[in-house]
């Protein structure tokens, strides 16, 4: 995916991102999104780091180039807006008890919510920027889903 379609995706899906789950209560605005190329020199920075969020800054940045496909893109946006959703303050104190990254409660809650990415497309976007043979995958999956 390019930088446009990302950009144009991510325009389209964070409105639907934000009426799904409504605003921070630890924050008075919603979220800045930045789309940038990567946080580090290419070499450096790691394949699977797609984005992150910002407390101090209250912005999600989306690393484009390591973005792959539209629901990647989504995963990214959803789970990094669950971290907008959630307390700065248990987020530093969680880790602070012990916790990983993968045992965190706060990424277990947003991976879970990354599950529910397929709500979040519609026919525009999977016409405009999926090929065919996703999209009949994906409509398999809805149907084994009902979604």
């Amino acid at each position: 995916m390019n930088r446009n379609t990302i950009q144009n995706v991510t325009e389209t899906i964070y409105n639907k991102v934000i009426k799904r789950y409504g605003e921070s209560k630890h924050h008075q605005t919603l979220p800045y999104v930045a789309i940038e190329d990567t946080p580090y020199s290419d070499e450096d920075v790691p394949k699977e780091l797609y984005g992150e969020y910002c407390s101090m800054m209250n912005e999600i940045t989306l690393y484009w180039k390591n973005i792959p496909s539209i629901e990647v893109l989504i995963r990214t946006l959803v789970h990094e807006y669950q971290h907008y959703l959630q307390s700065p303050g248990w987020m530093t104190r969680y880790y602070n008890m012990g916790h990983g990254y993968n045992t965190h409660p706060y990424e277990v809650a947003a991976f879970n919510e990354e599950e529910k990415w397929m709500e979040f497309l519609d026919n525009t976007l999977t016409s405009q920027y999926m090929s065919k043979e996703d999209v009949s995958k994906l409509n398999k999956i809805k149907n084994n889903l009902d979604i």
